[in-house]
């Protein structure tokens, strides 16, 4: 199996930039799709961006575009997830999670991941 081991996270005021990162402790990212998610308290899992393993073709969820951008490196088999301009809305905990059988391109479906790391905590002031 792949265990997924996150950094990254904190404090931040709004407008200030986080980078996450998601390694592959045990194992290869190879052949997984990689995707970011969140969840706010009282929120469901939100779709935040995702990467594929052969193409490097990027999703992300419409209240990221534009701020947050996904990336992978292969030679350290490590995810990272950019965030820039940060809002308040962003506070949630970030998780990162792995999948080879995405069914019709729903990379923004929680479900359809196999792996998933612990979660990082980003928090944003006002």
């Amino acid at each position: 199996q792949v265990r997924l081991v996150q950094s990254g996270g904190g404090l931040v005021q709004a407008g200030a930039s986080l980078r996450l990162s998601c390694a592959a402790s045990d194992g290869t990212l190879g052949n997984h799709a990689i995707g970011w998610f969140r969840q706010a308290p009282g929120k469901e899992r939100e779709f935040v961006a995702a990467i594929t393993w052969k193409s490097f073709t990027t999703y992300y969820g419409d209240d990221v575009k534009g701020r947050f951008t996904i990336s992978r490196d292969n030679a350290k088999n490590t995810v990272y997830l950019q965030m820039n301009s940060l809002k308040p809305e962003d506070t949630a905990v970030y998780y990162c999670a792995a999948g080879q059988t995405i069914v019709n391109n729903r990379f923004d479906s929680a479900s359809e991941y196999e792996y998933w790391g612990q979660g990082a905590q980003v928090t944003v002031s006002s």
